[in-house]
């Protein structure tokens, strides 16, 4: 079975494409954006898979 992690992140929205690139990149894969505080930025819902050691270990 397959365990995750999760993270939350905000993402500016002039800057969107970049900061889901980079964090794509980084192998997380964006689950659900919501608004965030103000205007200007939103808030993104991200998982990934553990690496297969720390599967192991928990």
């Amino acid at each position: 079975m397959t365990r995750w992690e999760y993270f939350t992140a905000p993402i500016l929205v002039h800057m969107s494409q970049q900061i889901l690139n980079n964090f794509g990149a980084d192998g997380w894969e964006l689950v659900q954006v919501v608004p965030g505080p103000n205007s200007e930025s939103l808030v993104g819902y991200f998982k990934r898979p553990l690496p297969q050691a720390e599967q192991e270990q928990r």
